[in-house]
């Protein structure tokens, strides 16, 4: 290969926790999530990571973990939540908005419009094929995220972190049990295990 060829494309590591974050401006919010809503139509925490992580470095990885995890408490989606907690964190209440209005603005006129295509077209076999096989890369996105966001825990060797996902995910996941109730016991015990670690680690 010639000096002049251009490098071959290689992973992005994640930011590291000593970077500094990169300040984003209004349209750089609302461009930034409409993007991530459109390629993640159904699932968008998949390319929000990716986008806030990976391409942009706006937040480091255990950052984005906290603060996805701060959301499922708050009331509504998941998703719509961390696009409001994030503009807001960068560019305040009018941070929040634009980030809120580029994840909600785009796909809402998409639904829309197969919303009426499918009360049209909705019963032919082809596009129940298509769909189909939508939600399966939708759920194998879902998994590959899902592995990225463990991947901080197991870098610092976070046992404790790693046993209550765990037990969280056999509790919710394959013994069904009701997810309120799971997260009244979950909760406080990471944080109690969280907080006894810390503290025996002090001299």
């Amino acid at each position: 290969m010639s000096s002049d060829s251009p490098p071959a494309a290689v992973p992005v590591a994640d930011l590291p926790a000593s970077t500094p974050p990169i300040q984003p401006s209004l349209g750089e919010l609302f461009v930034a999530f409409a993007k991530m809503s459109l390629a993640g139509f159904g699932g968008v925490l998949v390319w929000a990571r990716r986008g806030i992580v990976e391409q942009h470095r706006w937040m480091t990885a255990d950052e984005f973990n906290e603060t996805f995890a701060l959301c499922h408490f708050l009331p509504g989606p998941n998703i719509v939540n961390l696009s409001f907690v994030f503009g807001s964190r960068f560019r305040g209440l009018a941070g929040g908005i634009a980030a809120f209005a580029g994840l909600v603005g785009p796909p809402m006129l998409i639904a829309i419009v197969l919303a009426a295509l499918y009360k049209n077209y909705g019963e032919i076999e082809a596009l129940r094929r298509t769909l189909a096989g939508v939600a399966c890369v939708a759920v194998g996105l879902l998994l590959s995220v899902m592995l990225k966001m463990t991947m901080p825990l197991v870098k610092r060797r976070d046992i404790a972190g790693l046993v209550v996902l765990v037990a969280v995910f056999v509790a919710i996941g394959v013994l069904r049990l009701p997810l309120a109730e799971v997260l009244l016991v979950a909760v406080p015990t990471s944080l109690a295990v969280t907080l006894l670690i810390r503290q025996r680690g002090r001299p």
